[in-house]
């Protein structure tokens, strides 16, 4: 074991595996945290893709484009995070999901549904939206 950590340090420095690590558990606790409560204040109807979604719609052009700006830098850090998540502690496919759904992207509400209707996504997002009585979320193509 203390072969390879020898190696390891050769590649990459101490500190940048000390802060690694801490961004590590740092990011596993806010996933834990953040993407219960976004899956739990959507509405029942989110993922309905019959619904038209027009974010700010009522709002100046120009707050409106850097609103979407934002939303999207959000949404990609939350899909890299996801991908990470993957392969470290965390929710990664939750995570993704919740980057995907920031995001803005030709078909990307069939995309939603397809994740989502997964029976061990969607089973998993409506027993904690049943935990703090919320209705199930309901898919529609």
């Amino acid at each position: 074991m203390d072969h390879i950590l020898i190696t390891i340090e050769q590649w990459i420095p101490i500190e940048i595996l000390i802060n690694l690590t801490i961004i590590s558990i740092i990011s596993f606790i806010a996933s834990l945290v953040v993407i219960p409560v976004i899956l739990i204040r959507l509405p029942h109807d989110y993922f309905d893709i019959r619904t038209p979604r027009h974010w700010m719609k009522d709002r100046h052009p120009i707050l409106r484009i850097l609103g979407l700006i934002t939303k999207n830098i959000v949404g990609s850090i939350f899909l890299i995070a996801g991908f990470i998540m993957l392969f470290l502690p965390g929710q990664g496919i939750l995570t993704m999901l919740i980057g995907i759904s920031f995001m803005d992207f030709p078909k990307k509400r069939l995309l939603e549904v397809k994740i989502i209707e997964q029976p061990v996504i969607l089973n998993t997002i409506n027993t904690m939206r049943q935990k703090y009585n919320r209705s199930p979320l309901t898919l529609f193509k």
